[in-house]
């Protein structure tokens, strides 16, 4: 009798302080825009879970808002969700800038990371933007406050290094379900991943004329129907 493949699954969160590059990352992972991306701090607002599959393997990302001083109610809650995310996860991805100064929101998050019992991925983003020779020092700056599984330098902009950092994360992934559809690429409804693409395109090309604080609510949506040819 033929044995069954085994299946794995696991659920990783990624976490970060703002404009990182979180959801470019989240969305290079899939091959689809899943998250939306801008300049403007605090874009994401919530969690949104981005699905990677590959044969006998699954994959759920979370991107997570990015950790900041919260000044709002908004703010409380975006800090929330992104605490949320580290319960139950099989493994966290920090992502951060190529700078060698640990910042005050970064010491924090090492702070939180410590206190869980999951692996823990350094992800040094935009290395595209600095010279290699500049890695050295960031790695050892990070490495010297916390003790990482991995440390993956990446561009999540052009997709440098992102196929080393997968192959690290499938290291922590165990056995289990299929937590979604084999063809699944996000949890998120429709009609939510339109009004945040329509927010996106709000933020880019209204910035100077509306306030950052918009939102964006899908109330219907209509797809029309698709017309067949008729070959007479």
């Amino acid at each position: 009798m033929k044995a069954e493949p085994v299946q794995r699954s696991g659920f990783v969160s990624i976490v970060g302080r703002t404009n990182v590059g979180k959801s470019t990352l989240v969305n290079r992972i899939v091959g689809e825009k899943i998250a939306i991306v801008s300049d403007k701090p605090q874009t994401t607002r919530y969690r949104i879970m981005g699905v990677y599959n590959e044969e006998g393997l699954q994959i759920v990302f979370t991107d997570t808002p990015g950790i900041h001083n919260p000044k709002t109610r908004l703010g409380d809650f975006m800090i929330s969700q992104a605490n949320e995310s580290l319960v139950d996860t099989d493994a966290v991805i920090l992502v951060v800038e190529p700078l060698s100064n640990v910042g005050a929101a970064e010491e924090k998050l090492l702070k939180s990371l410590a206190k869980i019992n999951a692996p823990v991925i350094l992800a040094i983003n935009k290395i595209d933007t600095i010279r290699k020779e500049k890695l050295f020092e960031i790695i050892t700056a990070y490495s010297q406050r916390f003790d990482f599984d991995a440390v993956v330098p990446i561009s999540a902009a052009n997709g440098s290094g992102v196929n080393i950092l997968l192959d690290e994360i499938k290291k922590h992934i165990g056995e289990g379900p299929l937590y979604f559809p084999s063809d699944t690429v996000t949890d998120s409804p429709e009609k939510q991943r339109i009004a945040e693409i329509v927010r996106e395109k709000i933020l880019r090309t209204l910035s100077q004329e509306v306030p950052h604080g918009i939102a964006v609510e899908v109330t219907s949506l209509k797809i029309p129907e698709k017309k067949t040819a008729t070959v007479n």
